[in-house]
């Protein structure tokens, strides 16, 4: 009796382990969590970073620099079509990122409010999310040229917003930093 309540208590322990190492799996394949170092045999803590998911493939393959973000604002294929009156932040600069290099990078807004850091040189215009007039999200824009970062910018939630270049030929080119979505 003692020995099947042993060896019944050691599957519930090592079904335990299975399940917990198939679930660390997962949550570090979606997000980029680091562990804090136990004290006195305790097991590890998980701690996110914010660290930006899959950058160093984004960077590859579409010439973009993320670095981190809370997922409120998301990277996205800009072909995914709109949900409503809501579609993609559009970003277009003269460099050559995005899909075939073509200068149009585009993010999903996931939450209520959330940030992406990035590194987007070149950047002349951002465009809301909004598909018509009143939609789209409040979003600020945070932007810095050669000599120094710019009073943030505030995006037209449902049309264009000129930065940079964009704002005027005689501007320096524009570095988009970050994107926030407020509520």
């Amino acid at each position: 009796m003692i020995a099947r309540s042993r060896f019944r208590i050691s599957m519930v322990m090592v079904s335990t382990a299975v399940l917990l190492g198939a679930m660390s799996a997962v949550v570090g394949s979606a997000l980029s969590i680091r562990t804090a170092a136990a004290a006195d045999g305790d097991p590890p803590s998980v701690v996110e970073d914010f660290a930006y998911p899959q950058a160093a493939q984004i960077l590859a393959q579409y010439k973009v620099r993320l670095i981190s973000g809370d997922g409120g604002i998301l990277f996205a294929d800009c072909a995914t079509p709109p949900t409503g009156d809501i579609g993609l932040i559009n970003v277009y600069s003269t460099g050559r990122i995005g899909v075939d290099g073509l200068g149009q990078v585009c993010f999903k807004v996931t939450e209520p409010s959330g940030h992406v850091e990035m590194e987007l040189p070149d950047v002349y215009e951002i465009v809301g999310d909004g598909q018509r007039a009143g939609t789209g999200h409040k979003t600020t824009a945070l932007v810095r040229t050669d000599a120094g970062q710019l009073p943030p910018v505030t995006v037209n939630p449902s049309g264009s917003t000129q930065v940079g270049i964009g704002g005027d030929e005689g501007n320096p080119p524009a570095t988009l930093l970050q994107l926030v979505v407020t509520p």
